[in-house]
């Protein structure tokens, strides 16, 4: 039995006219965007491969692939194969992707040894250090992406269950929205102990790029209740992050003088390299400070590597209402209330142990149903 959309308010705008070759569609200036190694191939075809039956099949919107080396002929045939859009593929710039002149390597080694002995996962690996510093403050610079405004960013080894019907980055346009999210977890506060008090000397500096506290996400980025020893160790930062493995942004709020400052101030710093900032926290901390929370949606396709699911859509912390979106069943609908009880209120950080239960009820469930089937079903209660 069909059940109501529960979609999120607002226009939204329907899969008419999106032919992949149509010149004149509504489409807007957006992508789909991957950064994805040669060996990854098969992750990245199965990514593409959900994302496609479930919402781009019906929009058609470029996919772009970066890469620091050239992308392979066999990675180019078999990712354009899945997808009637257009795929581009690019290299990123050696000054992009290079460890930047003022880092001392020795230092970094040394600092990699000591995320290490603290199980800071991939501390000691120089490569990923480089994908957060790029991943953070670099990637919207790349000449491919000069006129584009909005991406969807997309892994590899990722699951989407749910159909979603209308056009995700006109719903960002049309309702102002600059950021969604799927989830927000905790970090390892040993990985970044001086990136709040660098945050705090850039803002101290720069208050002028802070938004007021009646609209901001600051108390979310400052609080100490949940888990105070995480507060503590990150010198006064929850660690609270939004996820951005999944993430669907408008590119000119990291193209603005507030972001483009803050991070050329954390970039000198020297921390994504002798400690491990991750792109995540300095998202989210930047969006947190110098955005208005309204314009933050949450886009709750429940993700973590490997997966997500679901539809279901609200604006962040309660703060600017909305609704669910698109069609859950039994389990996604016990995963959407874990989820949604979390933002009544206030803002407040997911805890891994209570969606992972329901998440892991969720993706039994439609694994072992035929691919898709009953997505149109009334969630039982």
């Amino acid at each position: 039995m069909p059940t109501e959309t529960h979609e999120p308010e607002g226009k939204l705008r329907r899969a008419d006219d999106y032919a992949a070759d149509n010149p004149n569609s509504p489409r807007i200036n957006a992508t789909i965007l991957s950064l994805v190694r040669n060996q990854e191939i098969d992750g990245m075809v199965q990514s593409m491969r959900d994302l496609e039956k479930t919402w781009n099949s019906k929009f058609n919107y470029p996919w772009t692939f970066f890469n620091n080396v050239p992308f392979t002929e066999e990675f180019k045939r078999r990712t354009s194969a899945e997808t009637k859009a257009k795929c581009y593929y690019h290299t990123i710039p050696e000054e992009h992707w290079d460890v930047p002149a003022w880092i001392n390597f020795d230092l970094f080694e040394e600092s990699a040894k000591i995320l290490m002995e603290q199980d800071i996962q991939y501390g000691n690996l120089v490569s990923y250090h480089q994908m957060c510093r790029w991943n953070s403050g670099l990637f919207y610079k790349h000449p491919a992406l000069e006129h584009v405004r909005y991406y969807w960013r997309v892994e590899p080894k990722v699951h989407f269950f749910c159909d979603v019907d209308y056009d995700v980055f006109r719903y960002m346009e049309d309702n102002n929205k600059t950021y969604g999210f799927t989830i927000n977890l905790y970090d390892a506060p040993q990985s970044m102990p001086t990136l709040w008090p660098e945050t705090q000397r850039f803002i101290k500096a720069h208050p002028e790029y802070v938004k007021s506290d009646d609209v901001n996400a600051r108390q979310w980025l400052e609080d100490a209740e949940q888990r105070p020893e995480h507060n503590k160790k990150a010198s006064g930062y929850s660690t609270c992050h939004f996820w951005s493995n999944f993430e669907i942004a408008d590119m000119n709020f990291w193209r603005s003088k507030a972001y483009e400052d803050y991070f050329n101030h954390l970039d000198r710093a020297g921390g994504f390299f002798y400690e491990r900032w991750g792109d995540a926290p300095v998202h989210s901390i930047a969006l947190g400070l110098f955005e208005d929370a309204s314009k933050i949606h949450w886009v709750a396709h429940f993700h973590t590597p490997g997966l997500a699911t679901g539809a279901p859509q609200r604006d962040i912390a309660g703060i600017g209402g909305g609704r669910m979106a698109g069609y859950v069943r039994r389990s996604g609908a016990e995963l959407y209330s874990t989820l949604e009880a979390k933002w009544k209120g206030k803002v407040e950080c997911f805890r891994a142990t209570e969606v992972e239960a329901a998440g892991s009820r969720y993706v039994q469930e439609v694994e072992t149903a035929p691919r898709f089937a009953g997505a149109n079903e009334k969630p039982e209660n």
